[in-house]
Formats: C-alpha cells, structure tokens, sequence
C-alpha cells in the first residue's frame, strides 16, 4: 500500500471521526439529527408491536421496517469502531456496548428458530429499548450531571443518615403512643418505621394510621419534614451542577480521537487526558 493510498485512508477516517463523534459541524450536526430520527422510530415501533391489534395488521412492515433499522445502526457500529483509534475500547464502553445491544437481538432472532423459543424472542424484542439509551450521545450536560451527584453524594449521604435516626426515633414513638391500640396497626417497632418511612416520603399508603391526638400531631410533623426530602437533596445536586456549568461554560465539545474524551479549551491543540493530537476542521 503506498503512502498516498494511506493518507487517502486515514483523511477518511478523521472525516468519519469528524462526522460521527462531533457535533460542531455541518454534516456532525446533520449526522446527530437524523440519528436522533432514526432512534425514535425505533422506540415508536418497538411500542406499536407490542400491541396486538398493530402487531398482527401491519406484522410484515414492522418486520422490514426493523430490518431497515437495523442494517443503519449496524452501518453506524461499524463506523464508530473504524473511525476511533482503538476499536476494542470502544467497543467495550458504555456506548460501545449500548450500540451493539440495540442490534443484536434482531440477529438472534434471525439465528434462533423454533417455537420453543418463542419467550426467548419477546425477551429479544424488550432488548430493542436499548436503542434508546443511544440518545445519551446528544446529551452534552451527560457527563456534568454525573459529576454533580458523584460530588454531593458526600453531603446527600449525612442527610440520609439524619433521616435514617429519624425514622428511627419517632417510629419507635409512634409505637410507643400507638402501641396500646390494636386498631391503628402499630403492633410492633418495625411497623412503626415502616409507617414512618411510608409518611416521611409522602406516599401515604394509608394501610396504617395513627387514632390518638398525639400520634395524629407526630404524624403532622412527619408529613411537614417529608418536604425536606425534596427539597434539600435538590438543592445540594444544583449547587453542585452550577458550579461545575460555570467551570465548563468555557469548554468546547471536541472528541478526542484516541480516548474519547471531551470539553477542551477553545485553543487545545492536543488531549488534556492522553496528550493524542485533537483533530483540526
């Protein structure tokens, strides 16, 4: 192979990096649109064919439309894997394995005969819902939410033992001022918590409740604190989402080619996570 055919091949494969992995450009964002249609069908197939009256009337079309389907993520597996520098990475990612879930049943189901195997066929058809984790490529703030909670969780985490020594406490008072009446349902400490959990968290089955004033005023405060569930996690998660917004607001979305890595600055000229020479437009 000669040296002009080489660079013709690796000038095709930075255009495919281009394309597939970037959304910065003409043909990036025309490539993340029509993938984003193309997902949707899927999912509003996947839907219909789980419906009887549609799945008998129309089984034929669903069945060449999947096949169509599927013959376009193959084609966008491939590409993935033949435009980024190490294939086996990719393919043993988060997103490498997504891609290959959301076509594989449809060739098993092909390979597989029998009506024996006619569970193991549903069980393939419910896999097909992968596809649409494949609509996390064009969530940019993906990796910004994650941060956040990895970085509250230390403060989430003393909140929920807070709540957990609550529970405990007023459930073991509501046991203690319930207890006496077999018909409250309180008949034991573990119920009580039970309850408590059931009324702090606002979903109020309604299986157990309290008869006595003093039980109905606990069971009042409960219901008030059970706010707090909301309201305070929240506030944590944004405060760390903020911050982390405000320090990337300034990143640009360029996909390194080597490691997958994204959010360099304006002017980087190489990775800042491998150091591989990030692609110029």
């Amino acid at each position: 192979m000669t040296k002009k055919s080489i660079n013709k091949k690796e000038n095709f494969r930075k255009k495919a990096h281009s394309i597939i992995f970037e959304s910065n450009t003409y043909w990036g964002k025309f490539f993340d649109v029509a993938l984003l249609i193309v997902i949707v069908i899927s999912i509003v197939l996947l839907m219909l064919d789980s419906v009887d009256t549609y799945k008998f009337k129309y089984h034929n079309i669903f069945v060449t439309i999947e096949w169509f389907l599927t013959f376009l993520f193959s084609l966008e597996y491939l590409f993935r894997l033949y435009s980024v520098k190490k294939p086996s990475s990719y393919a043993k990612s988060f997103y490498g394995i997504i891609d290959l879930l959301s076509i594989l049943p449809t060739y098993l189901e092909f390979l597989i005969h029998g009506s024996q195997f006619f569970m193991v066929f549903r069980v393939m058809r419910l896999l097909r819902v992968f596809r649409i984790f494949k609509l996390v490529h064009f969530l940019d703030a993906r990796n910004t939410l994650a941060y956040s909670l990895r970085a509250s969780w230390y403060k989430i985490s003393y909140f929920l033992l807070f709540l957990i020594l609550i529970v405990c406490v007023i459930g073991t008072a509501m046991f203690l001022v319930e207890g006496s009446n077999p018909e409250s349902g309180f008949d034991n400490i573990p119920i009580s918590i039970y309850w408590c959990i059931v009324t702090l968290t606002t979903v109020g089955y309604g299986d157990i409740s309290p008869i006595t004033p003093l039980g109905q005023f606990l069971a009042s405060c409960i219901m008030i604190l059970g706010y707090s569930i909301i309201a305070v996690p929240t506030g944590i998660v944004t405060s760390e989402l903020t911050r982390k917004i405000q320090k990337e607001e300034n990143l640009v979305t360029e996909v390194c080619k080597n490691c997958g890595e994204e959010h360099h600055l304006p002017d980087a000229k190489h990775c800042h996570r491998c150091g591989y020479e990030l692609l110029e437009e």
